[in-house]
């Protein structure tokens, strides 16, 4: 009899000695899936929120461009220091994300007699405006012989907040959107002043 109980009991000790080892190995395997899968769970939460920026953006440069527009749409004159103002304002939308990549142009397109859209006159904020006098092609529609429309060009030069050029971000790039809005209280909107 006490031979076979000293049989049960090596047996129960090998048997928990080996339970032991399966335990460590699975804990071992565990952990080495979890370092596998852990770059791959890090680049999707980072890809997503790069993503959400970019999406984000785009839309509220959309929203600078209509605002930028309208402003200047609904007054008879402008000067320097109002278009300064309006393209301040229209900047604002997209905070909390930096404005220092943000351009905005504003631009007064006249018809002339036959419905040829020139430039009045154009303001950028940052780096160079169109020219005066020189021609657009604005969308068929939008403006009659003799009569003129605002148009706000916004330029955003995106870069990615964690520098992830790869599969998961688009990369740098520039969200390009205009927004053309018609004049209300006049036929146009005369800039009283000669420089932006």
């Amino acid at each position: 009899m006490a031979s076979l109980h000293g049989v049960t009991s090596r047996f129960r000790q090998r048997l928990g000695r080996h339970a032991r080892h399966i335990a460590t190995e699975r804990g071992g395997a565990s952990a080495i899936e979890f370092a596998l899968i852990l770059p791959v769970l890090i680049g999707l939460y980072l890809g997503a929120v790069e993503i959400n920026n970019a999406l984000t953006i785009y839309r509220r440069t959309m929203q600078v461009a209509t605002t930028a527009a309208d402003l200047t749409a609904q007054v008879k004159s402008v000067t320097k220091y109002d278009i300064a103002d309006i393209q301040a304002a229209s900047k604002s939308i997209l905070a909390p994300y930096s404005t220092a990549p943000l351009k905005i142009v504003l631009s007064s397109i006249v018809a002339d007699d036959n419905n040829v859209g020139k430039v009045e006159w154009s303001c950028a904020n940052t780096g160079a405006a169109r020219g005066t006098g020189t021609a657009y092609q604005v969308p068929t529609g939008l403006t009659e012989p003799n009569s003129s429309v605002i148009v706000a060009e916004v330029t955003y030069g995106f870069n990615p907040l964690v520098g992830l050029s790869t599969f998961f971000t688009p990369g740098s790039f520039d969200m390009k959107r205009t927004f053309y809005a018609r004049p209300r209280r006049s036929l146009t909107v005369k800039k009283t002043d000669n420089t932006c």
